[in-house]
Formats: C-alpha cells, sequence, structure tokens
C-alpha cells in the first residue's frame, strides 16, 4: 500500500479533478469549487490518495490473508470461500463505480439546479471529498448484500425461502438505512434502497444453489495436508 501511495501521489491533483467531475461538471457559470483552510488544497489531494492506494491495494492484502487461512479451511469451505472472496472485491469495486457514474451526476444535478438563484454553488473541496468518500463506502458496502445473504443461507442460519418471505421488511428496512446514510432527499434514498433490495433478491438467487454447510460427510471435513518442502 505504501509504494501504490508512493506512485500515485505526484498525480493526487488530477485523482482529485478527476474525483470531482460529476458536480465541477454541473456547476452554474461562475461558480467554482474552493478552498476554505490553508492546508485543504494539499491535503485533501493528500486523503484521497491515501484512499485510493488502500482501495487498489486491498485485493493485495486480502490475497495475503487468505494464503495464511487457506491452509486451515476444510475442503468444502475452500470451494466457497474463495469464489465469496473474490466476489466480494469485485462487487465493492462495482459499487463505487455505480456511485460515481450513476448516483453522482443524479444527485448533483439535483442539488444544483434547486438552489435559489441568487445564491452561488461554492462547494469546499475537503466537504466534498468527506461527502464522496461516505458515499463510496456506502455504496461498497451495500453491493456486498449478496455476500451476506449466501452466507447466511450456508451457515445455516435461514433458508432462501425465510429469506423471500420477508420482502416487505426488508424493502422497508432498505428505505430506512437510505434515509440514515444518505443525505435528506428522495433521490439519493432510492438510489440507495432500490439496488439494496434488487441485491437482496440477486443474493436470494443465488442462494437457492448453495448447499448448506452440514457436518454429515465426514470425508468432506478432512483438511488438506500442506507440505513444505
Amino acid at each position: 500500500m505504501v509504494l501504490l501511495f508512493a506512485c500515485m501521489f505526484p498525480f493526487a491533483n488530477e485523482f482529485y479533478l478527476y474525483l470531482s467531475i460529476p458536480l465541477r461538471s454541473l456547476l452554474p457559470e461562475g461558480s467554482t469549487m474552493i478552498a476554505t483552510q490553508v492546508a485543504s488544497p494539499f491535503l485533501a489531494p493528500f486523503k484521497l490518495t491515501m484512499v485510493m492506494a488502500l482501495f487498489l491495494g486491498m485485493p493485495f492484502i486480502l490475497h495475503q490473508a487468505w494464503s495464511f487461512i487457506a491452509p486451515g479451511l476444510y475442503k468444502k469451505e475452500k470451494r466457497l470461500a474463495f469464489p465469496l472472496l473474490a466476489s466480494s472485491i469485485i462487487l465493492f469495486y462495482t459499487g463505487i463505480a455505480f456511485a460515481y457514474y450513476i448516483v453522482f451526476p443524479l444527485i448533483f444535478g439535483f442539488f444544483t439546479a434547486t438552489g435559489p438563484e441568487d445564491v452561488k454553488v461554492m462547494t469546499d473541496i475537503s466537504a466534498y471529498l468527506d461527502f464522496v468518500l461516505k458515499l463510496f463506502f456506502a455504496f461498497g458496502i451495500v453491493f456486498e448484500i449478496p455476500i451476506a445473504t449466501v452466507l447466511l443461507i450456508w451457515s445455516g442460519a435461514t433458508t432462501a425461502n425465510d429469506l423471500a418471505k420477508k420482502r416487505t421488511y426488508v424493502l422497508v428496512s432498505c428505505f430506512v438505512i437510505g434515509m440514515l446514510i444518505t443525505p435528506p432527499d428522495v433521490i439519493s434514498q432510492t438510489l440507495l434502497a432500490v439496488p439494496m433490495w434488487l441485491l437482496f433478491e440477486v443474493g436470494i438467487l443465488v442462494g437457492r444453489f448453495v448447499k448448506p454447510n452440514t457436518d454429515d460427510d465426514p470425508e468432506e471435513d478432512v483438511k488438506e495436508s500442506t507440505i513444505v518442502k
């Protein structure tokens, strides 16, 4: 991660400019982003680069963690764990991409279009960064819902049919969570709640093909031996 940060830091300003495109492209004529603190022009790109290095380095970190715990897993656990690990990484990045390319243009367009005519939009660069990072993390976690659903079914805590019967409660919960996490507007809440519900349905669909974890097959529970040369 340190190496990634060192390689990326010279381009920190370019990264921030790219991150701010969804807002800057919608600002009214004469409006611009501002820095309200002396160190913000340096600290905002610096913080962004740190977060990017962490996000981009996460697959390597998880791979190292997998290499450590894999020898202690049962065969049937490995068959499920690795696909879930790979899927969770892909889904997290997909959630971030969904937020940047779909959610941000919609909510920023709404915010900039509904303000008073005599008020110029001049967003602080640090406040903008904190806002988008919060939404990135929220959508990244939300896109992990299929993984959580499959794990619940695999562990035997519930079944796909039981979860399907609770659709109404889940849908209401999605909008409540969207209300708590996103800005207080209907568009943001809906853009988070609807994907949450759809991903829950995906989790149920995939979960129907997952065999619950049982101890009925002792041969499957024999750990693989590790040969150290």
